[in-house]
């Protein structure tokens, strides 16, 4: 389960910004070719935030499409995964505009 991993860092960012603030909600922005599952995802950041300023706060998950883009036509696409080729030529030079973002948007702290 590398949602674990990926809310371990999360949570060292926010302590790195917090100090010593206890922080009440997070938000997450993730591109989907990290392939995060939410729940998996709320599990892990509960586990993560144990003992920190994190702990109990509520961690708010936006899944970002994929967006991408073929260098051979030009067409544009999104979607939840990346294709092999391109859905209008069938080219294979894709590049990937979005969708492998990993983005601590904003820290909500405690009264």
């Amino acid at each position: 389960m590398h949602e674990l991993g990926l809310c371990s860092s999360i949570v060292d960012a926010v302590e790195r910004r917090a100090g010593t603030r206890p922080v009440a909600r997070v938000r997450v922005r993730v591109g989907r070719l990290h392939h995060v599952y939410p729940e998996a995802f709320d599990q892990s950041f509960a586990v993560a935030a144990q003992g920190t300023v994190a702990q109990g706060a509520a961690a708010e998950l936006e899944l970002l499409p994929v967006r991408a883009r073929c260098d051979g036509c030009g067409a544009t696409w999104h979607g939840e995964d990346l294709p092999v080729a391109c859905p209008s030529c069938g080219g294979v030079e894709i590049v990937v505009v979005a969708g492998d973002e990993l983005l601590l948007e904003s820290i909500e702290y405690r009264e």
